[in-house]
């Protein structure tokens, strides 16, 4: 089964997959919390999802709390806080595990995709990207200091779509 089909939750709690939430397009999926040194990078993955959606990505934040319980919201609180702090209006999905025993079955087939050293395995902290082609394919991964901004990040996504 393609990533795409992955049965995964919105914010609001409702059952979708990345098909239907992003339809036919790329997807940058970003596991993103509220209380982040690298919380700031909301800007950017606004301003790529603005520059890059009528060219077919759609950016989908995903809530974790793993890393030192830096997203301890509730879907309402973190979608005030996104919304109201950063002007997000790409999807957010419930918050998620991406590592460990409950880690949701969409993280465990994007942590076997290699960053750009080669290196598989667990997210390593908040703000951790994945590239996802539109047919499902994980197209490239970038660590959590990669910026929305940075030039190899750019490259890729001009090369997916």
């Amino acid at each position: 089964m393609s990533i795409r089909g992955i049965s995964v939750r919105t914010l609001s709690d409702a059952p979708t997959t990345l098909a239907e939430l992003a339809g036919d397009r790329a997807v940058l999926i970003v596991n993103v919390a509220s209380k982040c040194g690298l919380t700031p990078q909301y800007t950017g993955l606004v301003e790529l999802h603005r520059a890059y959606a009528d060219r077919g990505l759609t950016v989908v934040g995903v809530p974790c709390n793993q890393f030192m319980g830096q997203e301890p919201g509730s879907a309402e609180e973190i979608q005030e806080f996104c919304s109201t702090t950063y002007g997000v209006d790409f999807p957010l999905l419930a918050k998620t595990d991406v590592n460990g025993e409950d880690r949701h079955p969409l993280y465990a087939s994007l942590t076997q995709a290699p960053d750009a050293d080669g290196q598989a395995g667990d997210v390593q902290w908040n703000f951790e990207k994945f590239l996802v082609s539109r047919e499902g394919e994980v197209l490239a991964r970038f660590r959590p200091a990669v910026e929305p901004g940075d030039p190899a990040l750019i490259a890729a996504i001009e090369k997916s779509l």
